[in-house]
């Protein structure tokens, strides 16, 4: 009888806690970007395999929109310039985990940005 109780239990248990890990990956946010800030990008190093940004040099036409995913467990931004010389003509504040941000581009030219706490993030937006 005890046995039976245990099993049961042990049962219920289990059931419990594959119901809930499902649950967690179902409920993942989903933000779509066309560059990411993947994890592990608030450490140095990314910068020797250019992978701060992915892509860190993108390519677009006038008049299109760019969205940044901060896809990293750490904070970062997307300011515009460069580290020691921000152009202010964007930023996106402090972004959390799976926040986004998006730049309308409508005149052409080279756009450099950067991550205002991690000095080694930087990347380019080319428009044409």
């Amino acid at each position: 009888m005890i046995i039976g109780i245990i099993t049961v239990i042990v049962i219920v248990i289990i059931g419990l806690i594959i119901s809930n890990s499902s649950i967690e990956k179902n409920s993942e946010v989903v933000v779509k970007g066309d560059i990411i800030m993947p994890t592990k990008t608030s450490r140095p190093g990314c910068e020797k395999i250019d992978r701060c940004y992915i892509p860190s040099v993108i390519v677009i036409d006038s008049g299109n929109p760019v969205t940044w995913v901060n896809e990293d467990s750490a904070f970062h931004s997307v300011t515009s310039g460069f580290y020691d010389e921000p152009s202010e003509l964007f930023d996106s504040g402090h972004l959390d985990p799976y926040e986004s941000f998006t730049v309308d581009f409508d005149e052409k030219g080279t756009y450099d940005f950067f991550c205002t706490l991690h000095p080694w993030m930087k990347g380019q937006v080319i428009v044409e």
